[in-house]
């Protein structure tokens, strides 16, 4: 039985980084989303949000899907259209990387970019209009309950599988905040002492792909209750361990990647013995237009 593309979302690697935790008694592992077939986590999601809903009969194969996304949601969910049928319409603020806009672009994607002034709560009052003016349906992966479940049925046990239950501190950057929160409900179920470490940027950091919401726009998925703990990176600091972990691991990724493994060092810095996993959430191609690896 042949199988189809689908079928190879999710059982990622979990690599053990040798280089950059220096002499230490703890474990960091990356978990390389950058090998889902659209390049991201958001692979999850995407067709966990569009499968779910057309089991539901929420939708169905012709219909116009809207989504407001500043990148790898984008990508993730134009390849789903494209696979299972659908139009899809994504609208984004206009300084997203060149990358990003071609690769939705080669999947079908509809491209509406807004201004770069009005970041995504714009896009996401933009994409809102378009839906309320009949012209699609807003899966919305900032409010959709099928986001998280992705990840609780899919990225936290491949985790807890890949360190036979090892885990003691799991590290992910905040977006939709959809990872954190579907890992977070399993790993608590599991081992309740596990330590859920969301990542926000310092003020004034531009850091693709993490992001601290204004409180009216904070996604509805989204519960602090299953978070212990919240540390703030700055986009100096992501941008480098970025290259670092390309020059010194091997591992070609996404700025927000870079956000997660500097958190992830501040972890290390405090414990010992301790097994802490962190997600690489897109590959390194996807920012090469932006000067991050010059």
């Amino acid at each position: 039985m042949f199988k189809t593309i689908e079928d190879f979302v999710g059982n990622t690697p979990l690599v053990k980084l040798k280089r950059i935790p220096g002499n230490t008694t703890n474990t960091l592992l990356a978990k390389l989303e950058g090998n889902n077939p659209a390049g991201s986590v958001k692979d999850r999601p995407a067709l966990s949000m569009i499968m779910r809903a057309q089991q539901r009969g929420d939708i169905k194969p012709g219909d116009t899907l809207i989504e407001a996304t500043s990148g790898n949601t984008g990508i993730a969910l134009a390849m789903a259209a494209a696979m299972m049928g659908y139009r899809m319409i994504l609208v984004m603020p206009e300084n997203q990387s060149v990358e990003r806009r071609q690769a939705m672009s080669a999947f079908g994607a509809e491209i509406i970019l807004t201004p770069k002034e009005g970041s995504m709560e714009e896009a996401r009052d933009i994409a809102g209009k378009m839906r309320d003016e009949g012209r699609g349906i807003i899966l919305d992966q900032f409010a959709n309950p099928d986001n998280p479940l992705a990840h609780y049925v899919g990225t936290a046990p491949e985790i807890w599988r890949d360190t036979n239950g090892t885990i003691t501190h799991f590290v992910s950057s905040m977006g939709t905040t959809g990872t954190i929160m579907g890992c977070a409900r399993f790993f608590t179920e599991k081992k309740p002492a596990i330590q859920i470490i969301g990542v926000q940027p310092e003020e004034g950091s531009q850091i693709p792909g993490i992001r601290k919401w204004p409180e009216n726009y904070l996604p509805k998925i989204y519960d602090s209750n299953r978070i212990n703990r919240i540390l703030l990176v700055s986009q100096q600091e992501a941008e480098a361990m970025t290259r670092r972990l390309a020059r010194e691991e091997g591992i070609f990724a996404g700025v927000s990647s870079g956000g997660a493994l500097a958190a992830a060092l501040k972890v290390s810095a405090e414990v010992e013995n301790a097994v802490i996993v962190f997600i690489v959430c897109d590959r390194g191609d996807r920012y090469l237009s932006t000067g991050l690896f010059d």
